[in-house]
Parts: structure tokens; C-alpha cells; sequence
């Protein structure tokens, strides 16, 4: 299962490559314009100032993303199946859409089923530019499918099902129906700490921060730009 989850890291890194060379088609470009275009798409970010502050991205940078994103998203908003496109592109070998819902509904911060330019480029910042923490938080509201502040069992065998159907074929030895489960039990035994059948915030993160393997993981986005 090491060259799995090695390769299941090449292409998250991958995609994460992606996601922003996605939106920044014009990063190489002669020239950039010195404002936002904004008269030609339906919904209207937010003042660039305003994005300076929530994100770590300067002015340029997100000129630079908005003209990509308005080019990929004319309407300025990406709906669950454009993600899902996008996504699957990835990983070909598998089927990815299951990890693509839970993935987008991370995106999703307010929940009206669609991305937004403010939306992507608040988890983009996050992922490429955040701290351990806030990289941390991020990753327990995706796993945190119902949004009640816990992660049941139930809810990480459901991500952990997604991931092994997203990598399909290119885990060797091939694994068998419970695999999935078996991971969730020895994550979860690990995690809930007072053994009360839910996992928190808190016990998430102390055990994401004591676990080497997750912190070097999480690394990952640090090098993508």
C-alpha cells in the first residue's frame, strides 16, 4: 500500500498543480491588466482589497487568478459537475466523483452549490499558502461531511471509500472490500482519544500534529507556486 499512497500524493500534488495553473492560463502573459474585468460575468467578486485581507495572495496575484477563472468560468461560478469534469481528469484509472462531491462541498463555504471566485480563492489560499492549523482546520470540515463539528466513523469510512475508489487501478496489490474499513478502525482508534464514538476538532489536530506522515503530507501545496 506505500506505492499507493505515494502515488495517490503524486497526483493530489498534481492536481493541486493544476487548480492553479487552471486559473492563472495568463501567467506567463505579456501583460496584465491593472484591474479586475468584471462586466462580463454574472456574479461579481468581491473588492480586491477585501481578498488581500482574507487571502495571502497580493493584488497581482489575484488579478492574475480572476482573469483565469473568469476564462475557465464565464458565469463566474463553478457548478459541482464542472469540478467533477475537472477532477476525473485526474484520476482516469478510478472513479473520482464520489471524492470530487466531498472535495467541492469543502470549496462550498456557503453552501448554495456553487464555487465562487471568493469561495476557491479563500481554500486555495489555504491550501498552497496556510498555516499547519489552517490547513488542518480545512481538512477536518472536508472531513466533516454533515457539518455538525464531528467526524463519526461513519463519515471517515465514507472519505476513505471515495479515495479507494478514485485511485482504482493503481493500487497494487489490489485491495480487498474491506481494506477501506480496516484503515478507518486503526485511524479512528488513534484519533478518539476519550473513546466517545465521535472525533473533534481538537483531537484531530493533536493527532495530525504528532503523526509524521501526516505533516510531511502536509507539505504537499507548499512548493506548488
Amino acid at each position: 500500500m506505500g506505492s499507493c499512497r505515494r502515488r495517490c500524493k503524486r497526483e493530489m500534488f498534481k492536481f493541486a498543480q493544476y487548480l492553479y495553473r487552471l486559473v492563472t492560463g495568463t501567467l506567463h502573459a505579456d501583460s496584465v491588466e491593472d484591474e479586475l474585468e468584471l462586466s462580463a460575468v454574472r456574479h461579481r467578486p468581491e473588492g480586491l482589497e477585501q481578498l488581500e485581507a482574507l487571502t495571502r495572495f497580493n493584488r497581482k496575484e489575484l488579478q492574475i487568478l480572476y482573469r483565469g477563472f473568469k476564462n475557465e468560468c464565464p458565469s463566474g461560478v463553478v457548478n459541482e459537475d464542472t469540478f467533477k469534469d475537472i477532477y476525473s481528469q485526474f484520476f482516469p484509472q478510478g472513479d473520482a466523483s464520489k471524492y470530487a462531491h466531498f472535495l467541492f462541498n469543502a470549496f462550498d463555504t456557503n453552501k448554495d452549490g456553487s464555487v465562487s471566485f471568493e469561495d476557491f480563492v479563500m481554500g486555495l489560499s489555504i491550501l498552497l499558502r496556510g498555516s499547519v492549523q489552517e490547513k488542518l482546520n480545512w481538512a477536518f470540515n472536508l472531513y466533516d461531511i454533515n457539518k455538525d463539528g464531528y467526524i463519526t466513523k461513519e463519515e471517515m469510512l465514507d472519505i476513505m471509500k471515495a479515495i479507494y475508489d478514485m485511485m482504482g487501478k493503481c493500487t497494487y496489490p489490489l485491495v480487498k472490500d474491506d481494506t477501506p474499513r480496516q484503515h478507518v478502525e486503526l485511524f479512528f482508534q488513534k484519533m478518539d482519544k476519550n473513546k466517545d464514538g465521535v472525533v473533534t476538532i481538537d483531537e484531530f489536530i493533536d493527532c495530525c500534529q504528532n503523526d509524521e506522515n501526516i505533516m510531511r503530507s502536509m507539505q504537499l501545496f507548499e512548493n506548488v507556486i
